[in-house]
């Protein structure tokens, strides 16, 4: 029999996973697995379990939110752990699994964690930390983790809301050195973001086109400093409409990115307090975790689309 470590956050959002733990059981089971089930009791509770013994398994499924799928990635790098990885999206946004067309129904979930195709899915590297989609800075990039859990349970996606709400008069701003491919920017920031997501924040889109998993680039987002109200109107609504707006934002791909700056800039990755840095450097590690996706949107997610697309146009 095949075994499967069971990794879940009992207190992921609205306690969504609780009441049908039994059934998500009995899918492992009658997908042919013996189960250890592990309750994360604490932070980086995911990271020692799956160092300690993750390489024993045939597959790892975590159930959370965004920051126990951080977890246990994190902890799959760090002990270079090769096994498939099945998400049970469990939390309050969920923007991982929303861009890699996991099923937010907990069952249907759990029937792709067992069932699904394996995608090779790239993982970000944050210094010496990792990262499954997103690493920021700026405005409002503390809210995840400002927000107090039982805010969050109770409220769910509206707590986060409330909480940047209290920020909009009192926004920071960075001066940063950003060194990539070569080009060198330097400029005010208030919000940065290097990502492998079609959705940040539950908002869908805001990154741009054409992004798949899985070509060994980020896309990289950087919101400079609005000189008064009137800009910083324009540029909200900007973000609000999902459009790149050129002369407030810029937008590219890249496989490494490097910031440093004067003052020591408070970062998050995947919603989560990534520490204070004056420097760091966020590389990408290219199709590094194999991670269970629907098998109808597997394709959509890859690098192939884009060469077939050429090949189309060629064609014509």
């Amino acid at each position: 029999m095949k075994r499967m470590l069971f990794i879940y956050n009992p207190n992921a959002g609205t306690g969504r996973l609780k009441p049908k733990l039994a059934e998500v059981l009995d899918i492992f089971t009658k997908g042919g697995y013996e189960v250890t089930a592990y309750p994360t009791q604490k932070r980086y509770d995911a990271v020692e379990k799956i160092q300690e013994s993750g390489n024993k398994y045939d597959l790892i499924v975590c159930s959370g939110g965004d920051g126990t799928l951080d977890e246990t990635v994190t902890g799959m790098q760090l002990c270079d752990c090769k096994v498939p990885l099945g998400y049970i999206p469990a939390g309050t946004t969920n923007d991982f699994a929303t861009s890699l067309g996991i099923p937010k129904d907990i069952i249907e979930a759990a029937e792709t964690a067992v069932n699904g195709m394996v995608f090779p899915c790239d993982v970000g590297m944050f210094g010496d930390d990792y990262f499954a989609y997103i690493a920021a800075f700026g405005l409002f990039t503390d809210v995840s983790y400002a927000t107090d859990q039982n805010v969050k349970n109770v409220l769910g996606h509206l707590a986060y809301i409330l909480e940047g709400a209290k920020r909009v008069f009192n926004i920071p701003s960075y001066k940063v050195k950003v060194t990539h491919d070569g080009e060198v920017i330097e400029d005010e920031f208030i919000f940065g973001m290097v990502t492998n997501s079609r959705s940040v924040g539950g908002f869908k889109g805001i990154i741009g086109p054409e992004i798949v998993f899985d070509d060994g680039v980020f896309e990289v987002t950087l919101i400079k400093t609005p000189k008064n109200a009137m800009e910083l109107n324009e540029l909200l609504g900007a973000i609000v409409m999902k459009q790149l707006d050129s002369k407030r934002m810029y937008s590219f791909k890249t496989g490494e990115i490097k910031f440093e700056s004067v003052e020591e800039i408070p970062w998050t990755r995947d919603g989560e307090f990534g520490g204070v840095h004056r420097e760091v450097v966020v590389k990408n590690r290219k199709r590094a975790v194999q991670i269970k996706v629907r098998s109808e949107v597997a394709e959509g997610l890859s690098v192939n689309v884009g060469k077939q697309e050429s090949k189309k146009m060629q064609k014509m």
